[in-house]
């Protein structure tokens, strides 16, 4: 499999860790977004919205979105399972991942950002933009989590620890304030000792800067 990927991005960082929880090989292929690799033409025939992450399997089909493809593996790679075999619980954890995927991540992506610096706001203010909206996230996400659990939502890593831990690493990029955060602090502690987690870590890419 072919991964198309950018080191900062944290839909291509979740992606990563699951294919590392699964065990599964690919091939990262870096496109810098920085510069605009995700307009080309050849990107924008594998995602039509022009981005990353894309996944080509083996078979040449293309796979996008980080949690279509999240769901993908699961089913076609069930183990270890990355979703609670009870499904309250399961319900629960993918709400908990939604609220990174869908509330937090849409509105400080670098389309998002780069349009509001274009309408005459300042780097600080689209940064206090960016924490206001991971804080209140990540609150709410810390909120939705059971008690007494290693991780998330229990003893091993679920999609709820794959969507927290690239939005955690964007926290701490841009200085938000986890002070009221202790529960997902340690979470990102435990994550970040696990070897599927490590290996998927910005800094360990070949892209990275």
């Amino acid at each position: 499999m072919k991964l198309y990927s950018y080191w900062r991005s944290s839909t291509s960082y979740r992606l990563r860790i699951a294919l590392n929880l699964k065990g599964l090989s690919y091939e990262t292929i870096a496109l810098d977004l920085a510069t605009g690799d995700q307009h080309t033409q050849s990107n924008l025939q594998r995602n039509p919205i022009g981005g990353v992450p894309s996944l080509v399997l083996e078979d040449g089909s293309v796979l996008t979105q980080s949690m279509a493809i999240l769901e993908y593996l699961e089913a076609v790679c069930p183990a270890p399972s990355m979703i609670p075999s009870n499904p309250l619980m399961a319900a629960n954890m993918r709400a908990s991942a939604n609220v990174i995927a869908s509330d937090i991540h849409p509105v400080n992506n670098l389309r998002v950002v780069s349009t509001i610096k274009s309408m005459g706001h300042t780097q600080d203010e689209v940064v206090s933009w960016m924490n206001r909206w991971m804080l209140r996230g990540l609150q709410a996400f810390q909120a939705l989590l059971p008690a007494g659990t290693k991780f998330s939502f229990g003893d091993a890593p679920t999609l709820a620890d794959v969507c927290l831990i690239p939005q955690l690493n964007n926290a701490h990029r841009w200085g938000t304030d986890l002070s009221s955060l202790k529960r997902l602090t340690e979470i990102e502690t435990r994550c970040l000792a696990h070897p599927a987690f490590d290996a998927a870590h910005p800094r360990r890419q070949p892209d990275a800067i």
